[in-house]
């Protein structure tokens, strides 16, 4: 075959620089690319052992310098529902084609190093489709299938096709650069706004139709809008409507691809250009004066407008500052009509300043009929490089969802805050005194595989990895040179030389991968998060419970065996029942568990807990309730107890620093921050019930000496409590504090250090 490969480590001035245009194909999955001719893919392979797939759909093969047949039948990949496969198959019949008409030729075998790059030129016009194939991975299995990138390089003069359209489009609208479009749209239709080139504004106007008849204006009103749904802009899940002054909705947000837009500012207008000095500009406001006008709509000097994709914030001055917008090329807002409505879109002129990126370009209206059907998602990125990815659902969505509307968006996934019915009250106390089952699935999970899975694991996390027997769960930190936290986790000893390592960071993993390749080890560090859906059962009754629920084999331990930071292989129900594992772990500092499935078992596990815990009093747990429970048992949580610039003995987790003899990241900056203490994670009891929260400072008179990392309201204790980091000269028990609230002087509210954690210091709960 005529294709280019590039081995991991390669000097970066060898390879061109990364594309903004990029399309990351799924484990299991595949996607669809159009190329033009001059146009060339580099496929990476950033985590190892993955198969990729390259089918020609409207071409042979040979125009990608693909030689010799189709090795692989493209329907066998499609059949097994990968993401992405779905768009594919919508694709292809669209055009015509029949799945099984199509073969691919394999461009990686699937037992390459990570970080491996193909690249691949087209001669002519092609539509690719790269698959990375997979099937279900057993939870007590590390054969998962993983993400492939694809990085699209374009020839001069080539633009980016727009992305595939979400359905059959009703109206299909291109907003040329510093120009303006109106358009209806029916009540249940939805609307997408596409960036098509990225880092382009786009001012949205609404108006109730009905009522223009009417000779009445009501269009989207910023102002109503951010105080009904306390948020600077509505975005997808609970708070996501547009009100007019009336406080009616005429838009619900559904899909947000970039998630930082603006509701503060006018749309750009002719006096603003003037007072740069620019007069005579092209502008927003002028442009939509002049697409309305023929309907009826008065002009404006200034619109207020809704500005998708537009940097702009309020600091900490109370300034408005703006930069360079978020979106990249093909990134949309997806809104829902919630009447019949006149709308206008702009591509915004502003060439003078960051707000385009310099350089106006266009955008595209599609507009979809009200029968369809499309998932709420945010963007969510877990680093700066990441593909946007919309929020998922678990697998145990179907179930929670009967049961509450309250989600939020985590880490990528829609969580429950709480429970119609019961709310976090009730699910509190149904984990301290009989159980409680809830959905954790967002936690990411990494195989860490390979010969030196273990050295790879000793060299980077702060834990003795050759302690750790198989069967056995430690609870670690890891951290950069300078001591500071990258995440913390817990690692799962599957076999001598295979790891999973369950955390909340994505960059997790891509900073196990580059360490690999920095020191050269044979270790595969390969995500698993979308193999593995996880539920936890705590509380006093969680193992009667789930002893009449799970099986184990002779060679496992029984639910009634498994010991604290152990965990066992089992099945669902009965030996020939799905598979599982189940750890004796948590975060509530009760008795618990957690139980990993394949995500097409989840339905069945959930329903057999339910069926066996409902009638014991078990209760289903959202976010709120678990916040009491942890900060209670002194658990800490990322973002909020520590932070890249917190060492574990900060964060109050110094005891998952080793002592161990081999030389690990951060190891020298640690054993100095231990003999130098500067700051410590302390408890606080906080006097009256005014409300208190993260990141409020604490002070000894007039002085800063620390601030709040997590507080609440604990039911069992009767009280407020909080954690807080502080400065180590008035870090000792009975302490008295004070938490500042307005601007820190104006109000303060007393406290005073107490031992931590406030509740079963002694853990003797969670040790039952």
């Amino acid at each position: 075959m005529n294709i280019s490969l590039f081995p991991p480590g390669l000097s970066a001035g060898a390879i061109p620089p990364l594309p903004r245009e990029r399309v990351v194909v799924r484990g299991g999955g595949c996607a669809l690319v159009a190329l033009s001719a001059g146009d060339g893919i580099e496929i990476h392979d950033a985590e190892g052992l993955q198969q990729v797939l390259i089918v020609a759909v409207d071409a042979d093969p040979a125009v990608l310098g693909l030689e010799g047949p189709a090795t692989v039948g493209l329907a066998a990949v499609l059949e097994k529902g990968g993401e992405g496969s779905a768009d594919v198959a919508r694709a292809l019949a669209a055009r015509g084609i029949a799945p099984e008409a199509l073969g691919g030729h394999v461009v990686l075998a699937g037992e390459q190093e990570a970080g491996r790059r193909i690249a691949l030129l087209a001669k002519g016009g092609v539509h690719v489709i790269v698959a990375a194939p997979g099937g279900p991975m057993a939870p007590d299995a590390q054969d998962t299938a993983t993400d492939i990138a694809v990085f699209i390089h374009r020839a001069a003069g080539n633009e980016p096709p727009l992305p595939a359209p979400l359905a059959e489009p009703k109206l299909d609208l291109r907003v040329p650069a510093a120009e303006a479009r109106a358009y209806r749209v029916k009540a249940g239709d939805y609307i997408q706004i596409i960036d098509v080139s990225g880092r382009q504004c786009t001012d949205f106007l609404a108006f109730d139709a009905a009522a223009l008849e009417k000779g009445a204006e009501y269009g989207l009103d910023a102002t109503t809008t951010r105080t009904l749904m306390g948020a600077a802009y509505p975005g997808p899940g609970l708070h996501s409507k547009y009100y007019d002054e009336r406080q009616i909705p005429l838009i619900e947000v559904v899909r947000d691809t970039v998630g930082r837009h603006d509701t503060f500012a006018l749309a750009c207008s002719a006096k603003y250009y003037e007072d740069m000095g620019y007069p005579g500009h092209a502008n927003c406001t002028d442009n939509f004066n002049a697409v309305l006008k023929p309907l009826g709509i008065k002009e404006k000097a200034g619109w207020p407008a809704i500005n998708f994709f537009y940097n702009t914030a309020v600091d900490h001055t109370n300034a408005l500052t703006m930069d360079e917008p978020w979106s990249r090329p093909g990134d949309y807002v997806l809104l829902k009509a919630l009447t019949d409505l006149v709308c206008a879109s702009s591509s915004c002129a502003d060439d003078i300043d960051p707000a385009n990126g310099w350089e106006p370009t266009d955008i595209h209206v599609r507009v979809y009929d009200a029968a369809e059907n499309f998932s709420k998602g945010i963007a969510f990125r877990m680093n700066a490089e990441a593909e946007p990815r919309l929020t998922r659902e678990s697998a145990f969505h179907p179930r929670l969802s009967g049961m509450t509307r309250s989600f939020v968006e985590y880490r990528g996934f829609w969580l429950p805050t709480c429970f119609t019915g019961e709310g976090p009250i009730a699910e509190y106390w149904a984990c301290r005194e009989k159980a409680a089952i809830m959905d954790l699935s967002p936690l990411r999970k990494f195989e860490v595989t390979g010969p030196d899975a273990e050295l790879l694991l000793q060299r980077t996390v702060t834990r003795d990895m050759r302690k750790l027997s198989v069967g056995q769960v430690v609870y670690t930190a890891l951290c950069y040179d300078h001591g500071g936290m990258i995440d913390d986790a817990t690692v799962f000893r599957l076999a001598p030389a295979n790891f999973r390592v369950v955390c909340g960071e994505e960059f997790t993993g891509t900073w196990l991968r580059d360490k690999a390749a920095e020191w050269g080890l044979k270790a595969f560090v390969r995500s698993s998060t979308d193999q593995l859906h996880n539920i936890a059962v705590q509380g006093p009754l969680s193992r009667e419970i789930l002893s009449e629920v799970i099986w184990t084999g002779g060679t496992q331990p029984t639910i009634g065996e498994l010991k604290w930071f152990r965990f066992a292989v089992g099945r669902l129900g009965g030996p020939q029942g799905p598979a599982l594992v189940v750890s004796r772990t948590g975060y509530t500092g009760e008795l618990g568990y957690e139980i990993w499935c394949h995500p097409k078992d989840a339905g069945a596990l959930f329903d057999a807990v339910w069926a066996a815990g409902e009638p014991k009093g078990m209760k289903p747990l959202g976010l709120s309730a678990l916040d009491m429970l942890r900060i209670e048992a002194g658990l800490v949580f990322a973002g909020y107890d520590f932070c890249d610039q917190t060492d574990p003995y900060e964060a109050g987790i110094g005891f998952a620093v080793a002592d161990k003899d081999e030389d690990f990241v951060g190891k020298e900056a640690l054993a100095r921050r231990k003999a130098n203490p500067a700051r410590k994670l302390v408890g606080l009891k906080v006097e009256g019930n005014d409300a208190v929260g993260h990141g409020d400072p604490l002070h000894v008179g007039r002085a800063q000496v620390g601030v709040v990392t997590s507080a609440t309201s604990s039911p069992i204790l009767k009280g407020q409590i909080a954690l807080a980091r502080i400065d180590v000269a008035h870090a000792d028990v009975g302490t008295r504090l004070e938490i500042g609230k307005l601007d820190g002087l104006k109000k303060r509210i007393g406290a005073e250090i107490v031992p931590f954690p406030h509740f079963d210091p002694q853990k003797t709960r969670v040790r039952a």
